[in-house]
């Protein structure tokens, strides 16, 4: 019997399952709400960019419901609206998710602020982190029950920041300084 295979870092194998780079779009011209563009790098702890990583996005419409049958809230999800997909990052680490602004979710502790769960997969990671990208120019991130979870200090790392006519940055950092706030799921 050969021997076992040795264990892997989870990357960098998406050009199999995901082609494109780059560029994500996550709705149709039809969706309702507010049609917004998220633009960021991935940087290693030196600051480099990581050109081979996969960005997930799993998001809530603009009335905040998921695409998903367990779903349990009254409503069928827009159908011009998928809420997922998966990028990857172009040679220069960059990213860009074009999608609508969620809707604010239920969860333990109260309404959540409109924000998109996001994972991520590169080289050298053994294990898939997950991030929130939450919106400086939302009210509701003074009163987001997980928000306020994270020190004072570490939250602008989950914000980003918005550049007018619905466009937003959103850099992740790995490690080092202003390292992004992975969530322990």
């Amino acid at each position: 019997m050969p021997p076992l295979t040795p264990s892997q870092t989870v990357g960098p194998f998406f050009a199999i399952l995901v082609p494109q780079r780059g560029r994500l779009r996550l709705c149709t011209d039809g969706a309702s709400g507010v049609p917004i563009r998220v633009e960021g790098t991935v940087r290693d702890g030196k600051g480099a960019a990581v050109g081979d990583a996969l960005v997930e996005i799993w998001q809530a419409d603009a009335a905040g419901r998921y695409h998903h049958p367990d779903d349990p809230r009254a409503g069928a999800p827009d159908a011009s609206f998928t809420g997922f997909g998966r990028i990857h990052t172009d040679a220069a680490g960059g990213f860009a998710v074009e999608t609508i602004k969620p809707g604010r979710v239920p969860g333990s502790g109260g309404l959540q602020a409109p924000h998109l769960v996001v994972g991520l997969f590169a080289r050298g990671l053994v294990a898939r982190l997950v991030t929130r990208i939450y919106f400086d120019d939302e009210p509701s991130n003074a009163g987001d029950p997980i928000l306020a979870l994270v020190p004072a200090d570490r939250r602008p790392t989950l914000v980003a920041a918005s550049r007018g006519d619905g466009a937003y940055r959103f850099d992740i950092a790995l490690q080092g300084p202003g390292e992004t706030v992975f969530f322990d799921v």
